[in-house]
């Protein structure tokens, strides 16, 4: 792999809504500022992987994380074998076959699977061959070598995405954690907020658990006015075992 610096890092999971969100926006901050992306890894099912998914989560987070593992093995074999130049399509053809269709039964279950993979890769332009890597666990050292790599740069009570601005020894935080995709005009003003609030060096954290769904099609949450909702540790609260 090429060893270009670049000014943004983006760790992403693609299971996460919140961090397919802010790709958006960080895909528009690039496109207006020329900023250049490594969308680097970052997995969910290793970040959890000693928390008990029965009390700690809602129901079918655990298959949920899982998925996005496996799909992350993919992307892992793809960057090394074709290039990261071609992570940035692969994370949005993984939008286009999953975050951007229409809500119907069964669609998630499809997710990590190499029939699923395969469409995506598709998509990006990719040989589909390389869908059969959701299964090689070989991968998961190089992913959770990376997902380490975000935790040492913001501490380890943090969720997707994780975003480092000229790195390594930038600035780096988790998210910002964001429901709806900023417009064209609101891109690079909210981006230039965010960083300048996380370059005080006196800034901590700035948080509310009660927030809008999600404003993802596949969720069906595209909704005026959006639906509030009370989170809590990366989950709404409603929906956890009691």
């Amino acid at each position: 792999m090429s060893e270009n610096k670049y000014d943004i890092e983006f760790f992403w999971d693609p299971i996460c809504p919140f961090a397919w969100v802010t790709s958006r926006w960080v895909e528009k901050v690039s496109v207006q500022t020329n900023y250049s992306v490594d969308w680097r890894f970052i997995s969910l099912r290793i970040l959890n992987k000693d928390k008990n998914y029965e009390t700690d989560f809602p129901a079918g987070y655990e298959e949920g994380h899982t998925s996005g593992l496996r799909f992350l093995r993919t992307a892992a074999k793809v960057r090394e074998e074709e290039g990261k130049e071609h992570m940035s399509s692969l994370y949005a053809a993984f939008g286009t076959h999953y975050w951007e269709l229409e809500r119907r039964p069964g669609l998630r279950k499809q997710l990590g699977t190499v029939e699923h993979t395969e469409k995506c890769l598709a998509t990006a332009g990719l040989p589909k061959h390389y869908a059969s890597a959701v299964d090689e666990m070989s991968w998961d050292s190089v992913i959770e070598q990376e997902t380490e790599l975000a935790l040492s740069r913001t501490g380890r009570d943090v969720g997707t995405p994780i975003i480092s601005f000229q790195p390594p020894s930038g600035l780096s935080f988790f998210g910002p954690v964001i429901s709806r995709v900023p417009s064209d005009e609101e891109a690079v003003p909210l981006w230039n907020a965010v960083i300048e609030l996380a370059s005080f060096p006196g800034f901590a954290e700035m948080k509310r658990s009660l927030r809008e769904a999600p404003q993802i099609n596949v969720l069906g949450t595209l909704e005026a006015p959006p639906v509030m909702e009370d989170w809590e540790a990366g989950s709404r609260k409603a929906h956890k075992p009691a």
